[in-house]
């Protein structure tokens, strides 16, 4: 009976609290609370990701990582979900194939395009069965190939995707447009013909077949004009081996008549490879390297008519600019080539270059007639003709 009379008491006690004294004790206890905050250990919270390097601490997450660590090493958990994705073991060929895919597809929409390609070329090793798949694959990298300006290998993994599904309509424009690019006019052309089969409406196709046809005329007139131009300067380049064989020259490094070819008469002269010997009118015109060993100077004159005298050409050199003395004129000097017997020969300069290049001991070197020139009983003259004793 007490214990009866005690509860109700607390009860009237607890109903009979004040709006006032309820806010009190709410006071009270916020107060309480703060102290008891306040008083802890105050510790920064390091384990959590800081906002700018987010992004970095997802891609070290095997659910979330792009690239493979740099250090090589991946956790247990990216390691087996690698190879569940990869492991030839684990999947088929065409789930194989599909998984590169993915992950090519992955890289190219990050504009990562030669990392695409790896994965579209892994997939198309899979050499799966299925069609639609591998058309998607070499379509796919003919995309990567041509946004790397690519266009010769955009164009045949394009065409090997037109292989697997020849309505591919991606596959057939690219295949056009790579066509283009890399010259292939009658390809480009095939290619836009069979787009407009199904899409006759198409203006980019329409224009580009229109501006193929112009393009292929004019590769067409280009390749005969060479043709042509190739003939001409074949029969003349016969015509020059053949007047060097009737005349006898004798070519160093020929053994005999069929040894002789333009390679070996071209100019080793910096610069002067487009002075090598022709014909015009029946007449070889050659070049001429004249030397001046007192000074170390040299006079190369491109074409020199086989039937006029070697002195015309010195006559047109003196006086030289270097000569302060005036020791070199056409009547002071001695003019000498150094035969295949490794003398010196003087020459008389009043003969025709034709007549000079067929003397006994005269041997044409790297396609060019070379002449020194000394001032006539000069010491400078004595010490050439000194130096081959």
């Amino acid at each position: 009976m007490m214990a009866d009379e005690n509860l109700n008491e607390r009860k009237e006690t607890k109903t009979s609290m004040t709006d006032e004294e309820r806010l009190v004790l709410c006071q009270k206890l916020d107060q309480e609370l703060d102290e008891f905050i306040n008083s802890l250990e105050r510790k920064r919270y390091t384990e959590g990701w800081p906002e700018d390097r987010w992004q970095e601490e997802m891609d070290k997450h095997p659910f979330f990582m792009k690239t493979t660590p740099e250090n090589g090493e991946m956790s247990p958990l990216a390691e087996g979900l690698a190879k569940l994705k990869y492991d030839p073991e684990e999947n088929t060929a065409v789930e194989l194939a599909n998984n590169y895919k993915e992950d090519g597809n992955f890289n190219f929409k990050h504009k990562n395009y030669r990392l695409a390609i790896l994965g579209y070329t892994e997939g198309i090793k899979q050499k799966c069965e299925d069609a639609e798949i591998n058309a998607s694959l070499y379509n796919n990298r003919a995309a990567a190939q041509w946004h790397l300006k690519n266009y010769r290998s955009a164009l045949f993994d394009s065409e090997r995707a037109l292989s697997f599904k020849s309505d591919h309509v991606k596959a057939r424009l690219r295949a056009a447009k790579s066509a283009f690019e890399v010259s292939q006019y009658n390809k480009c052309i095939e290619h836009c013909q069979k787009f407009l089969d199904t899409q006759p409406k198409d203006k980019e196709v329409t224009e580009l077949l229109n501006t193929a046809k112009k393009k292929l005329m004019i590769q067409e007139r280009d390749q005969r004009k060479k043709e042509r131009n190739d003939a001409k300067n074949l029969e003349q380049k016969e015509g020059v081996i053949k007047a060097i064989i009737e005349r006898g020259i004798k070519i160093s490094n020929c053994d005999d008549e069929d040894d002789i070819d333009l390679s070996k008469l071209e100019p080793s002269l910096p610069g002067a490879q487009d002075a090598i010997v022709h014909i015009e009118n029946g007449i070889l015109k050659w070049p001429v390297l004249f030397l001046y060993p007192e000074y170390q100077m040299t006079d190369f004159v491109k074409a020199c008519p086989e039937n006029v005298p070697l002195l015309n050409q010195l006559q047109q050199l003196f006086p030289a600019p270097w000569d302060k003395d005036d020791k070199y004129t056409v009547d002071k000097v001695n003019v000498y080539f150094e035969g295949y017997d490794k003398m010196p020969h003087v020459i008389d300069s009043k003969k025709n270059l034709g007549d000079l290049l067929k003397l006994k001991y005269f041997e044409l070197k790297a396609g060019t007639p070379a002449f020194f020139i000394l001032p006539r009983g000069s010491q400078i003259e004595s010490r050439f003709l000194e130096s081959y004793i």
